[in-house]
């Protein structure tokens, strides 16, 4: 992709030096993903090697486009996934459920993720810590609450190493973090959680491992209230770490061009051998501005009898309406088709999805596959509407037992045609 970016200061090391280091330090890992071996599975020296030997192949993706689950698994299984077409699906969870006592293998998303992960898809975890939400302060590295979070770390590692594809570290780290904590104490407790994974992979699985690593998500990078020092040694510790792929970004924008700035924030930082992850993009900024505003007048006229609307019902009145009493397929459709805030943008994912494959450096993107419970749950002017950013939509949607998923109009379609050969994995 061209662009007229200005050039941007790499990290201390240079990128001819970097790679080489990338890849050195990936074989001493080894997680080579079968690099080294040829399509027969013999050795570097051509000869065949021992089955004893011989790992399977990682499932390295290269542009995919997967699905996202977020926390919430429910109706995400091998039938939804394969209606869609893809390989890959992508979920978080909250190391504090294990700080409490729940086995990792027993967190939801994780149990979801091992279960796909054996039926053969491909899969990526992100490690969520809420210290904002939960009123808490980043710990120091060293400190006794730092080896409790690292604990916590262990056990979920100990459940998903050699089984996830990418396990991603944190997962907004800088939303998940008080403001004021995040120029001092938010890089130094990420990284030494990196460096403690890594140091875990390379002694539990010096022969080799299959789950790759990426630094977590970054936000809001189309407000320069959110673009820092903080920001930019997040992007330099990736370059200067050469066991870490890359890292992940979540565009929850207004707009396409809100989008774009991502990439031109990134891009021009990351060095040539690393790759980005996009698990959670959408519209939803955008749709969010909606909410106080009346339904369009064509839905009204075609659909205000059946269902009691008038004139002057809001978009959030009727999602609210929706999530209690689901609509027919045809009347969420005629919904989204007549909204013009929605029709004009319908093909925002495929149109991203395609940008970030442009730039040959997206690793995958995941998008929005089931509407949660939690985005129909107390809906008002001011909810971010996180049910219209889902593939399937079973929550504001009638859906008889046995028939398939309801789809959201257009989107399901693109992302069902996004999907290529090369991304498919083969299934056990």
């Amino acid at each position: 992709m061209q662009s007229d970016r200005p050039p941007v200061p790499h990290a201390p090391l240079s990128r001819r030096r970097l790679f080489g280091l990338s890849a050195g330090a990936l074989l001493a890992a080894g997680c080579t993903g079968g690099a080294d071996r040829d399509d027969q599975g013999n050795g570097a020296s051509g000869k065949p090697e021992s089955t004893e030997s011989v790992k399977p192949r990682a499932a390295v993706p290269d542009g995919a486009l997967g699905a996202n689950f977020n926390e919430d698994p429910t109706y995400v299984d091998k039938e939804a996934l394969d209606g869609l077409g893809t390989s890959w699906v992508r979920g978080f969870t909250v190391l504090d459920r294990v700080k409490q006592g729940t086995a990792a293998e027993r967190l939801r998303a994780v149990e979801s993720l091992l279960d796909l992960h054996g039926q053969g898809f491909g899969t990526i975890l992100a490690l969520k810590f809420q210290f904002r939400k939960e009123g808490r302060t980043v710990p120091v590295p060293g400190s006794r609450e730092m080896r409790a979070e690292l604990a916590a770390v262990d056990k979920v590692l100990e459940a998903v190493l050699d089984k996830v594809a990418i396990l991603t570290l944190g997962n907004e780290p800088f939303l998940e973090t008080r403001p004021q904590e995040r120029g001092s104490k938010l890089n130094p407790f990420y990284q030494a959680v990196a460096k403690h994974v890594i140091d875990y992979r390379d002694e539990r699985f010096p022969e080799g491992c299959r789950t790759r690593l990426h630094m977590g998500a970054l936000n809001r990078l189309d407000d320069p209230a959110m673009l820092s020092d903080a920001t930019g040694e997040w992007i330099d510790f990736v370059n200067r770490t050469p066991q870490l792929d890359g890292l992940d970004m979540h565009p929850h924008v207004t707009s396409a061009g809100a989008a774009r700035k991502y990439l031109d924030y990134v891009l021009p930082r990351l060095d040539d051998g690393k790759k980005f992850l996009v698990t959670e993009f959408s519209l939803v900024n955008h749709y969010q501005r909606q909410m106080p505003k009346p339904l369009p007048a064509p839905f009204v006229t075609a659909h205000g009898k059946e269902l009691g609307l008038g004139r002057d019902t809001r978009v959030w009145q009727f999602l609210k309406a929706a999530a209690e009493r689901p609509l027919t397929q045809e009347q969420w459709r005629d919904f989204l088709r007549m909204s013009p805030w929605f029709e004009s943008q319908k093909h925002f994912m495929r149109d991203q999805v395609t940008a970030y494959r442009e730039t040959g450096r997206l690793a995958a993107a995941t998008y929005g596959v089931v509407q949660g419970k939690a985005s129909v749950r107390d809906i008002t002017g001011n909810t971010k509407p996180w049910m219209l950013n889902s593939l399937y939509v079973p929550r504001t949607v009638r859906h008889e037992q046995g028939a398939p998923l309801p789809r959201t109009y257009t989107v399901f379609d693109d992302f069902a045609a996004l999907q290529r050969e090369q991304d498919r994995l083969p299934k056990p």
